[in-house]
Formats: structure tokens, sequence, C-alpha cells
């Protein structure tokens, strides 16, 4: 799982995440929307263990990052928004680069990074040099290099970034899959269709501050907008916080 506590992070006089209290259960797919600038890429270095909060802090799995960063750090599958890959490597080189990072034993590795390239619809290219691939393949080599380690805790930037419809199928089915068996799944997302309709619940963020969160219909109720999307109900809470 996920717990964040008193979560805060300053830059000089700016605050950029201002005392987010969260908790992401097992088997839950969580949704982090909100405007640029309002503190979702901050959270979730600072997750991811790239960032040290001024204050706060974060529990994955039950560990202390600040206290154990590497113990923590490997509970996590990290998919970027960015793909940035060796791009001098072969598919199958970065795999295996990514499985020896996290320890993955080395029979246990060629079985899961044939299946996970398989999946990704990559094996055919696994001997090709990563600068050869197209966005979208480089997007699903991270996805699948991500997973490699059996990771309880997947934090997701942006996942949809470049894919086609039927990559983003996939990517959804996937996170469907994992929540499934028990996984904890953090998704960052402007795509508000996406977390409608994959999110178990949802929380808004607004000028580092937690503004909203629960199921759809939970935010539906809040805005009075029990008939709008997603979009609509977004719109009306960010408005909300703009000063008169």
């Amino acid at each position: 799982m996920i717990e964040l506590t008193n979560l805060k992070k300053r830059y000089g006089r700016t605050l950029a995440v201002a005392g987010l209290n969260l908790s992401v259960a097992p088997g839950e797919i969580f949704g982090f929307i909100g405007p640029n600038g309002a503190g979702k890429t901050t959270t979730i270095r600072i997750m991811g263990g790239i960032l040290a909060p001024t204050e706060g802090t974060v529990f994955i799995d039950g560990i202390n990052m600040a206290q154990e960063p590497e113990a923590a750090k490997r509970r996590i599958g990290f998919i970027p928004d960015r793909p940035f890959l060796y791009e001098k490597l072969t598919g199958w080189e970065f795999m295996k680069f990514s499985a020896d990072l996290y320890g993955v034993p080395e029979d246990m590795f060629y079985e899961k990074g044939a299946e996970s390239l398989k999946m990704f619809s990559l094996w055919e290219w696994a001997d090709g040099l990563v600068e050869s691939y197209s966005h979208g393949m480089k997007q699903r080599l991270i996805i699948a290099a991500a997973l490699l380690h059996d990771p309880t805790v997947i934090i997701v930037d942006e996942p949809m970034v470049g894919l086609d419809p039927m990559g983003i199928r996939m990517v959804k089915d996937l996170l469907r899959g994992q929540a499934r068996a028990g996984k904890t799944i953090f998704m960052s997302t402007h795509s508000l269709g996406v977390a409608e309709d994959i999110c178990d619940r949802i929380g808004v963020i607004h000028r580092g501050a937690l503004i909203a969160t629960g199921t759809t219909n939970d935010l539906k109720r809040t805005t009075g907008f029990k008939e709008a999307d997603l979009e609509e109900v977004f719109l009306k809470l960010v408005e909300e916080q703009v000063p008169a």
C-alpha cells in the first residue's frame, strides 16, 4: 500500500506540495488529477524516492522511504511519462539491465523477460536497438521493464502518452489485472476519460493541496453535477478554489 502523511515540499517560498495526507490500499487503482503545476509530478517523485520531502513521511508497503530507501524502491514499479532509455541497447539488453537493477534471478529473467516482451508486442524487435523504436514502442518497453521484478506498488505518470488505441487498451487491461492481483496502483493522468474508466478512487490536487477525493460518483455529488462527466466535475472543483 501507499501511505502519505503530512507531505510537504518547498522550493524557496513556493509550497509545491502542501501537507498531503493520502492512503491507497492494495488492489486499488487511485487516479491523481490536477492542473499543470498543481504538484502531481513533485508528489510522484517524492513517492518514488527521487526527491526528499521538506516535511512528512512516505510509506511504501509498510516501509519508510526516508529510513529504508532501497527496500522501499524495490517494492515500486515506476512508469514515467517520458520513456528515457539507453538507446544504444537492444530491447532485450534494456530488460536485462532493469532486471539486474532489481536483483531478478538470471533463470527467472529469461522466462519473465520473454513473456513481457511478447505481451507488449515487442518480441519481434527484442534484438533491435531502442533508438530504432517508435515512441509507443519505447513506452511499452519501459512498462514491461518496470514490472519485471513483480512490484507490489505501481506508480504511473501519464501512462497513455504516445500510445495508439490498441496500446491504451493493453495498458488499461494490464493495470486492472495488476489491481486484481492485489497490487497498489497510483496513476497520475491528464486523461480524465481514462481515470473515470479504470480508477476506483480519484484525488484532485490544486496548488499542492488535495482538494477532493473519492469515487467518481462521490465527486459528482460534491459538486452537484450528478449527470456530468469527470471533466466537468474536475473543472468545477478547480474553479471553486480560484479566489474571487
